[in-house]
């Protein structure tokens, strides 16, 4: 089992027990390796509330035998659609029912965020090789002759042949690589789920709706195999622009919504407002590893949600230095510069794309006219900007 002695020969130790880092665990404990998972929180528990599986991500979760459990849990949506924020009008959709399934192999699921970690962390609790440690605050990691060491705010170190950044966009891991800080966008977000017999207001449930506006958009679609509804509300906050400390408020969100649709003005009497969401990212960066420690998700590549790529993401990550572990390499950093040379540029390009996607979908005047007779005019059957995600590379 994995302990504080290792050395070279010990674990793969893992920083980070959310998404990204318990399908890591479970990637590489499927491949032979010894896994240490040191989490922050007393427990692994995510907060939040919908999340969004492309196929990408859910040809992960098939490989580690995890897809049945994850569509019991969530739901498999027929379509997505865009509607502009201002006046309710269809602009553009895409069908992700059975064409799409065939065309990506795997379907596009929609699910509670904790859901998908709960299913994740049982798997790994089953496996006799991951040893989870929650409660273990990270405030130093350091290459030494062959392997790493992680030392905790309880005085506790632990040591292993590799280690894994994988404690998300505020990573301590990552100033081990790069003097850099998380970049605000300016917008918030206000996300909620309610009992679908709360949700008067809805899309139809087999649909994931954004509706775009000028600088906000509006989401709803349902969870827990139908037993939820989740709404998102996403506004660029004039208050950040002006330099006020209480940027974003709940008056603010009133504000911006007062100029939408009536739908998104009617559902959002049921959206929570007891907790908000400033939306970081960080610029894409040269290099993921140094030595034997590497970074992964949002440590290496936070983004925004405009391309629903967020979680997707780190889960194509887990799968990737799994598998780079499980091929012949002559040393741990081998394994991991191989690691960041398949997914580094790939994953870079999705974050500068959903920062465009981002101004795509909120801008205002000429620029929105000219987006919606685009989205209008387009083949719903065009994948030209989604197949290069969802698809096999």
């Amino acid at each position: 089992m994995a302990k504080s002695e290792g050395g070279s020969d010990g674990p793969v130790v893992i920083v980070g027990g959310g998404i990204g880092g318990l399908a890591s665990a479970l990637s590489l404990a499927r491949v032979g390796q010894e896994v240490l998972v040191l989490e922050k929180a007393p427990e692994f528990a995510e907060i939040g509330a919908g999340l969004q599986l492309a196929p990408n991500a859910t040809r992960v979760l098939e490989s580690l035998g995890l897809l049945e459990k994850i569509k019991s849990l969530g739901v498999l949506p027929n379509k997505l659609v865009i509607r502009a924020a201002l006046t309710d009008t269809p602009l553009t959709y895409l069908e992700i029912g059975e064409d799409f399934l065939r065309r990506y192999e795997t379907p596009y699921v929609v699910m509670h965020r904790n859901d998908l970690l709960s299913t994740i962390l049982q798997a790994c609790q089953e496996e006799p090789s991951i040893e989870l440690c929650p409660g273990k605050e990270i405030i130093e990691v350091d290459n030494t002759d062959g392997g790493i060491v992680a030392t905790c705010s309880d005085g506790s170190s632990y040591r292993g042949k590799a280690l894994i950044g994988a404690d998300g966009l505020w990573s301590t891991v990552r100033k081990k690589l790069v003097d850099d800080s998380p970049i605000c966008s300016g917008y918030v977000a206000y996300r909620g789920a309610v009992p679908i017999e709360m949700a008067t207001v809805h899309a139809p449930l087999d649909e994931v709706v954004a509706w775009i506006g000028p600088g906000m958009h509006y989401v709803q679609y349902p969870l827990r195999s139908g037993k939820l509804y989740n709404q998102v509300a996403v506004f660029r906050s004039d208050q950040y622009l002006e330099g006020k400390e209480d940027w974003g408020n709940p008056e603010e969100l009133d504000l911006k919504l007062s100029a939408a649709c009536d739908h998104i003005k009617a559902a959002s009497k049921l959206l929570g407002k007891d907790h908000r969401w400033p939306m970081y990212d960080r610029d894409p960066i040269d290099r993921w590893t140094e030595g034997n420690i590497t970074l992964l998700g949002d440590a290496a590549h936070p983004m925004l949600q405009y391309l629903a790529q967020g979680a997707c993401q780190a889960i194509e990550d887990a799968y990737v230095i799994g598998e780079v572990f499980k091929a012949p390499h002559d040393s741990v950093h081998e394994a991991l510069v191989k690691y960041e040379n398949i997914r580094r540029p790939h994953a870079s390009r999705i974050q500068t794309t959903a920062r465009t996607w981002g101004d795509i979908w909120h801008i205002d005047g000429l620029g929105m006219m000219l987006r919606d007779e685009l989205f209008r005019q387009r083949d719903p059957d065009d994948h030209t900007h989604i197949e290069w995600i969802y698809g096999k590379h």
